[in-house]
C-alpha cells in the first residue's frame, strides 16, 4: 500500500493531466460547459475516493465510466430537466466563414436532442473511439445494448440533421 501523500500526488497529477479531456467528454454528453464542469468535479471526487483501489492501467477507462454514470444520474435529477425557453436551438449567423464550425454546432445541437443513454453511447463509440466491449463496460450494460442504442441513436441523429422540424425532446 502506498503512503497517503504519494496517492494524493498521483491523483493530483492524473486530475491535472486529464481534466480537460474529461471536461470535453462531459460536454459532449450534456451540451453545456457549466454542467460539464459539475459532472467532472463530481466524477473526480468519486475517483479520488476509489483511487487506492484503481489499478494504474485502468484509470482512464474507469474515469470515463464514472463521468458517464454521473452524467446519467445527473440527468435523472429534476432540477436538471428544466424547461427550454425555445422549441428550436438559436440559429447560427449565416455569414460565418468557417463552414466546419457551423456543421459542428449543428451536430452538437442534434446530439443534444438525443436521450442521455443514446447520446452517451454515440460519444463513447465515435468520439472516444471505444470498441463495443469497452463502451459496454463504461456504460455498465451488454454489448447488444450498445449495438442497439448506437443504431437507434444514429437513426435519430440522421433524422435531426436532415429534418429540422422534428420536435425537440422534453
Amino acid at each position: 500500500m502506498k503512503p497517503k501523500e504519494q496517492q494524493e500526488a498521483e491523483f493530483r497529477s492524473f486530475a491535472l493531466a486529464q481534466r480537460d479531456s474529461l471536461r470535453r467528454y462531459a460536454y459532449l454528453l450534456c451540451g453545456d460547459w457549466y454542467e460539464a464542469d459539475d459532472i467532472v468535479q463530481k466524477s473526480l471526487t468519486k475517483l479520488f475516493a476509489a483511487w487506492a483501489r484503481v489499478e494504474p492501467g485502468g484509470v482512464s477507462p474507469y474515469s470515463r465510466k464514472i463521468v458517464t454514470n454521473v452524467y446519467l444520474s445527473h440527468r435523472r435529477l429534476s432540477w436538471v430537466r428544466r424547461e427550454r425557453t425555445a422549441a428550436e436551438p438559436p440559429t447560427v449567423a449565416i455569414d460565418r466563414p468557417q463552414e466546419a464550425v457551423d456543421a459542428r454546432l449543428e451536430l452538437v445541437a442534434a446530439l443534444n436532442r438525443l436521450p442521455p443513454r443514446q447520446r452517451a453511447t454515440l460519444v463513447l463509440r465515435y468520439w472516444e473511439q471505444l470498441s463495443v466491449d469497452e463502451t459496454a463496460t463504461a456504460m455498465g450494460c451488454s454489448t447488444g445494448t450498445v449495438k442497439s442504442q448506437s443504431a437507434k441513436a444514429l437513426h435519430k441523429l440522421k433524422q435531426f440533421l436532415t429534418d429540422p422540424v422534428v420536435p425537440a425532446r422534453a
